[in-house]
Order: structure tokens, then C-alpha cells, then sequence
């Protein structure tokens, strides 16, 4: 299947659970792209410990999702 996510939202937990859904996706061999809009776009100052965007995201990318910004 393939899908395409559009995450707008400057919420950190809200960014954490879209990146853990894609990558659960990528992990069904589902084909995956995440379009970051707007506040989205500053994720990487969302990371914390709570909320690993960074590794998430590094995850996604190296399991072939498409992270557009």
C-alpha cells in the first residue's frame, strides 16, 4: 500500500506518534511518505527524551520513507 501522511502539527507528541506509525508501516512493507508543513517543519527541537524524534525519524529514513519539508 502506499501512503502519504501530512503532519502540520508543532506538537511533539503528535510528530512522535506519526513518525511511529509510518515506521510500524515500513515495517509491514507498506510504501511511506511523510510531508512536513508549517510548524512541523522544526521537529528535530521537539526531541526529548519522552518523545525520540530524531532516532524516529533517522529510522524512517533509513528504512526508505520519504521525509519531505
Amino acid at each position: 500500500m502506499n501512503v502519504a501522511m501530512i503532519v502540520s502539527s508543532p506538537l511533539p507528541e503528535v510528530q512522535w506518534n506519526a513518525l511511529r506509525l509510518a515506521n510500524l508501516m515500513l515495517n509491514e512493507e507498506d510504501e511511506v511518505t511523510i510531508f512536513l508543513n508549517g510548524p512541523a517543519v522544526d521537529f528535530r527541537q521537539g526531541d526529548s527524551p519522552q518523545y525520540p524524534l530524531n532516532l524516529l525519524a533517522k529510522t524512517f529514513v533509513l528504512s526508505e520513507g520519504t521525509l519531505l519539508a
